[in-house]
């Protein structure tokens, strides 16, 4: 195996490791928690999660340079979902389809193919996308580990790579 794709495969499993700590991080929600927000300027804790777990979805729409709107209604898909099981499982799913499309790609197209998203003037490689998804899901990780945290919810560090 190529450089290239062991790079590739590590991206993928430290995504997945966003995923699954990300996963036992909204198991803990409680209904009353799901208005939680730390400030009037920040998402409340359902908003968030809302966008934590569409972030694989989206990004691959993104990336894909679907329109404006096929992003947007990517990301209007859990409005109303609750559950915290349904929203685990969700984001589960779009990890899978956002990996089944990162396995896809050629190593020329991984390496060299560039796609613009609706809202840039310029392009990014296919594995600077994933960087960015990456990154975006740890951010968003960060953020509910925090908000749980506020709640009081009993959580720590070391979940975080489990």
């Amino acid at each position: 195996m190529s450089g290239t794709l062991q790079v590739r495969d590590h991206l993928l499993n430290e995504l997945e490791t966003g995923v699954r700590t990300g996963e036992a991080l909204i198991r803990k929600i409680r209904p009353e928690d799901w208005s939680f927000r730390p400030q009037d300027n920040f998402r409340s804790l359902l908003e968030l999660v809302h966008h934590f777990v569409l972030i694989p979805a989206s990004d691959l729409a993104i990336m894909q340079e679907k329109s404006e709107g096929e992003v947007g209604s990517i990301e209007n898909s859990m409005s109303g979902v609750e559950d915290p099981e349904r929203l685990a499982a969700a984001f589960r799913e779009n990890f899978e389809a956002y990996k089944a499309y990162i396995l896809s790609l050629s190593e020329d197209d991984y390496l060299n193919r560039s796609t613009k998203a609706f809202y840039m003037e310029h392009g990014h490689l296919q594995v600077q996308w994933q960087i960015e998804t990456v990154t975006h899901v740890f951010h968003h990780r960060s953020q509910i580990y925090n908000y749980l945290k506020q709640l009081g919810h009993e959580v720590s560090f070391f979940m975080l790579y489990a």
